[in-house]
């Protein structure tokens, strides 16, 4: 018997190595690009500094920040695949990997279902494929389900406010008003040209919102209700900032918040 437990116990031993010596090596370069290789069954080599969903990622080392990416650390890493996002990650030092023989996959979500597809993308560098595209199923079937009670829209003329000095929203090609829009909310800057619009004070005042929407704490809704006192006394509702304004798993968050203040 003693025999057998031994065996059993050397045949998994060899098969966690196995496992571990079989999973790609992924390197993030953007906070959401840790959280959906997370979701997929991934636990990168390296993450990008500000990947601090899940915990883990907390632990991980960090090879880009804001002022780009440590190329020479990347390399040392020897990733199988490094993702990269355009919102971030410099064109120059990625074409420069590339140069070097290193595989980088550009993952730019912008929608719930670029978040989705991106996932099911994933599954090929995860050591359980399936898990990836498990992730993928339960997070479309969580958005479905806010879809079908919030068809009819609330008519709440909604204002997406990000910062304050200046004032920035967020217009109709975005992730953020789909959100909005799946909630039944009205975006009062959806018709922007541009995705990420720079709004006046007096520009807000006259679209004569409801509802204001703030990336926060309550500490962040309270600031922002005095901000606009006396002109403007309408709710404000703040939504975690990551939910809101990462791309990623953490998204359909924001939506049930959302879709719970339209109510």
């Amino acid at each position: 018997m003693a025999k057998r437990i031994i065996a059993l116990l050397a045949l998994w031993l060899f098969s966690s190595l196995a496992l571990a010596a079989s999973a790609p090596r992924v390197i993030t370069l953007a906070p959401h690009l840790t959280e959906l290789a997370f979701a997929a069954g991934i636990t990168p080599v390296a993450v990008s500094a500000w990947s601090d969903y899940p915990p883990e990622a907390k632990s991980l080392e960090q090879v880009a920040n804001w002022q780009g990416i440590k190329l020479e650390r990347i390399l040392a890493l020897k990733p199988d695949l490094v993702l990269a996002w355009r919102g971030g990650s410099p064109q120059r030092q990625i074409d420069q990997l590339r140069t070097l023989g290193v595989k980088v996959i550009w993952l730019d979500p912008d929608s719930i279902e670029s978040i989705i597809a991106a996932l099911h993308q994933l599954a090929a560098w995860s050591p359980s494929p399936q898990q990836a595209h498990d992730a993928a199923g339960r997070l479309a079937a969580r958005f479905k389900a806010l879809q079908q009670p919030n068809k009819q829209p609330k008519h709440r003329r909604v204002f997406l406010q990000f910062g304050q000095q200046p004032l920035f929203t967020a217009a109709r090609a975005t992730l953020q008003n789909q959100l909005l829009a799946l909630c039944g909310g009205e975006n009062v800057f959806a018709a922007s040209p541009v995705p990420w619009p720079q709004v006046s004070r007096e520009q807000v005042l006259a679209r004569h919102p409801d509802l204001i929407i703030v990336p926060g704490d309550s500490h962040a809704a309270a600031q922002t209700a005095r901000f606009w006192q006396p002109q403007l006394l309408v709710p404000v509702i703040a939504i975690p900032e990551d939910w809101l304004s990462r791309p990623g798993p953490r998204s359909v968050l924001a939506a049930e918040k959302l879709c719970q203040a339209l109510q």
